[in-house]
């Protein structure tokens, strides 16, 4: 038994994985929004400042917001952005960082407070970021 406070708690995170250098990347907000997704965004830029980065992004409506193709216009010779086809998770391999985080860290689990599952999952992606190798085998079919 797994007891619960009847309300759900979610987390907005944004994620990236470098399938070449084993680099996981990750924004918490508290929305899923055009300004949000800039900052992700903003972030990864701070990682690759003088390289060329190809981000592949699902169909999300912010991933198209007029803040995103404004900050994309600034960044177009760093920056592609490219959508995967739609209802297609399967092509998607951040979704392998939800599904391991899922597995290790969140399914069956109680969590009394949200700062209590925020620190569950900093945690785990910090070990993400730590030890790669715990991922590797999901970015196989990617490479």
């Amino acid at each position: 038994m797994i007891p619960t406070k009847g309300e759900r708690n979610t987390q907005k995170i944004f994620g990236a994985l470098d399938l070449y250098e084993e680099g996981f990347y990750y924004h918490q907000d508290t929305v899923f929004n055009g300004p949000a997704y800039v900052g992700f965004l903003e972030q990864l830029a701070g990682h690759y400042p003088h390289r060329e980065v190809f981000v592949i992004q699902d169909n999300a409506a912010y991933h198209k917001a007029p803040e995103v193709r404004a900050w994309l216009e600034t960044h177009d010779e760093q920056f592609h952005l490219e959508s995967l086809p739609a209802y297609s998770p399967e092509f998607n391999v951040v979704e392998k960082i939800w599904h391991h985080t899922r597995l290790n860290a969140t399914h069956n689990r109680y969590f009394d407070t949200p700062t209590e599952l925020r620190q569950t999952l900093h945690s785990t992606f910090q070990s993400i970021q730590r030890r790669p190798e715990q991922i590797a085998g999901y970015l196989v079919p990617f490479l």
